[in-house]
């Protein structure tokens, strides 16, 4: 069972302000997710998985080598470039 002083205990460790007037909406809303978690845990686990529900096997193409371009064709699009790489600008 969620308390108000459950929630305002988890306000306090999480650095959180909340209202007087939320404290019910909130302690409310926490024990729906709690009883929803309950319920996920409380489910039959047995039966079939969903593992390979098609019937498809190796559905995935072989890797294959191929040429690629040469850098300096790629680095014409850089605006900014040093050596081999695109200079991306820090935005702090």
């Amino acid at each position: 069972m969620v308390t108000r002083e459950d929630v305002e205990n988890i306000a306090l460790l999480s650095k959180l302000f909340v209202p007087e007037e939320e404290l019910d909406g909130l302690t409310k809303s926490m024990q729906e997710i709690v009883n929803f978690a309950d319920t996920i845990n409380n489910a039959p686990a047995g039966g079939e998985g969903f593992d390979n529900i098609n019937n498809l096997s190796n559905v995935f193409r072989e890797d294959e080598v191929v040429p690629s371009f040469p850098s300096t064709e790629i680095l014409k699009n850089a605006p900014e470039q040093a050596e081999d790489h695109f200079l991306v600008r820090n935005r702090e």
